[in-house]
C-alpha cells in the first residue's frame, strides 16, 4: 500500500485524525498484549527504564506519557463527532434526528463499558469505571451543545472543570474529606452511592464530569481543522497556542500546590495539563501528515483508527481472554522449550506476536472493506 492509495481511501478525511486515533488504538493493544509489562519485566537500566515507564499510569500525583491515552481517545472522539455532525448536517439532516442515532450509540457503549468489567471479573458486575462508560456519557454532553459557539463551549469546559473542584473540596462527606487523597475523596464516596464500592486502584465513576472538557475540545479542535476560510498555518498556531495556555494553567495549579495533578481523579489540573499535551500533539500531527504531506506510512495507523471500537473490545475480550495465551503456546513456550532462550525473553516475544496478529486482523478488515461501527 502506497502514499496514493492512502489518499484515495481517505478521501474526504482528515488523515491526521485517522492517524492519531490508530495511534491511540496502537497503544492501547500494545497494552492488552502484555508488551509494557514484558518490556519492564526485563529489568533494564535508565534511560530505558524510564522510557518503559511511561507506559504505566502514574500511582497517583503526577503525570506520565501513559496517562495522555484516555484523554486523546475522548478528544478524538469529540473531533470525530463533530465532523459527521457537519456532513450530516450538510445533507439535511437535523440535530434532533442525529440525536436519535448518538443516543443510541451511547447506550451501545455504556452497555459494552459495563460488559467488559463483567468480563475482567469472571462474574456479573456493576462497574461503571471502563473508558467506554465515560465516553457514553461525555459523547451525550458534547453533543447536547455543539450547535453553542466556540466561546459558550470553552466556557462550559471550564464550569465543568470548577463544578469538579467544588465538589472535591466543599462536600465534606466524612471519611470523605480529603480532596485529593485516594479513596477518601468526594469521587470514592459517588462509587459508593453508585456501585456500592470503591477501586482498588483509585480511580472513580465521576471523572466523567471534568473528562467531558476533553470532548468537548475534540468538537472545537474539529471545527477548526474542517473550517475552510482558515488556512493550515492559522489552524495549527491556534491548535498550538490553546494547547500551551492548557498546559500552563495546568502545571500552574500543581505546582502552586493548588490542586495537584492526578490522573485517577481527573483534578482539573490534570484535565488542563493532558488536554494542552493533546491538542500539542494533534498540531504536530497535522502539520505533518495534512500540511507537509508526509503521509507514505500513515496507512499503518490508520488500518486500525478505522475499527477502533471493534478492535478495543476484541483485545479486551478475545485476547487478553484467550488469544494471548494461545499464541504464547507457539511462540514464547515453543522457543523456550527448543532453545532454552530466557523466560522474559520469550514473554517479549509472544506479546509481540499478539501485537502483530491484532495489528493484522485490523489490517485484513480494512482490505475487505469491513468496519464495524456502534
Amino acid at each position: 500500500m502506497n502514499e496514493s492509495t492512502v489518499k484515495t481511501q481517505s478521501n474526504g478525511r482528515l488523515l491526521s485524525l485517522d492517524a492519531m486515533r490508530g495511534a491511540i488504538m496502537i497503544l492501547l493493544c500494545a497494552e492488552s498484549c502484555l508488551l509494557y509489562v514484558a518490556l519492564k519485566d526485563l529489568n533494564m537500566t535508565a534511560p530505558f527504564s524510564t522510557l518503559v515507564e511511561q507506559f504505566f499510569h502514574h500511582p497517583w500525583h503526577g503525570l506520565r506519557f501513559w496517562d495522555l491515552v484516555q484523554p486523546a481517545f475522548m478528544f478524538m472522539a469529540g473531533s470525530a463527532l463533530y465532523i459527521s455532525y457537519s456532513r450530516k448536517r450538510e445533507k439535511g439532516e437535523s440535530w434532533a434526528h442525529n440525536f436519535k442515532h448518538i443516543f443510541t450509540r451511547s447506550l451501545k457503549l455504556f452497555i459494552c463499558g459495563v460488559g467488559l468489567h463483567c468480563v475482567y471479573a469472571g462474574k456479573p458486575v456493576w462497574e461503571l469505571w471502563n473508558v467506554l462508560t465515560q465516553l457514553a456519557f461525555t459523547t451525550l454532553i458534547a453533543y447536547l451543545i455543539i450547535n453553542k459557539s466556540g466561546i459558550w463551549q470553552v466556557s462550559f469546559s471550564f464550569a465543568l472543570l470548577l463544578l469538579t473542584e467544588l465538589l472535591y473540596r466543599y462536600t465534606h462527606i466524612p471519611n470523605f474529606d480529603s480532596p485529593f487523597e485516594e479513596y477518601r475523596n468526594f469521587g470514592a464516596y459517588m462509587d459508593t452511592v453508585l456501585m456500592g464500592k470503591i477501586n482498588s486502584d483509585g480511580w472513580v465513576a465521576i471523572n466523567i464530569i471534568p473528562t467531558a472538557a476533553h470532548t468537548i475540545w475534540g468538537v472545537l479542535a474539529g471545527r477548526l481543522l474542517i473550517d475552510q476560510s482558515r488556512s493550515g498555518s492559522t489552524k495549527i498556531k491556534t491548535l498550538v497556542a490553546y494547547g500551551l495556555i492548557l498546559l500552563l494553567v495546568g502545571y500552574a495549579l500543581d505546582l502552586s500546590e493548588i490542586t495537584p495533578i492526578i490522573k485517577r481523579i481527573s483534578t482539573s489540573s490534570f484535565t488542563l495539563a493532558s488536554g494542552g499535551w493533546v491538542i500539542i500533539i494533534l498540531a504536530a500531527m497535522y502539520w505533518l501528515i495534512d500540511i507537509r504531506k508526509q503521509q507514505r506510512y500513515v496507512w499503518i495507523l490508520t488500518v486500525m483508527g478505522m475499527n477502533a471500537i471493534f478492535i478495543y473490545l476484541f483485545f479486551e475480550t478475545v485476547g487478553m481472554q484467550w488469544l494471548n495465551g494461545i499464541v504464547n503456546i507457539f511462540t514464547g513456550e515453543l522457543l523456550l522449550l527448543w532453545f532454552n532462550i530466557p523466560v522474559k525473553i520469550a514473554a517479549l516475544v509472544s506479546a509481540l506476536a499478539v501485537w502483530v496478529l491484532e495489528w493484522y486482523l485490523c489490517y485484513w478488515l480494512f482490505k475487505k472493506k469491513i468496519f464495524f461501527k456502534l
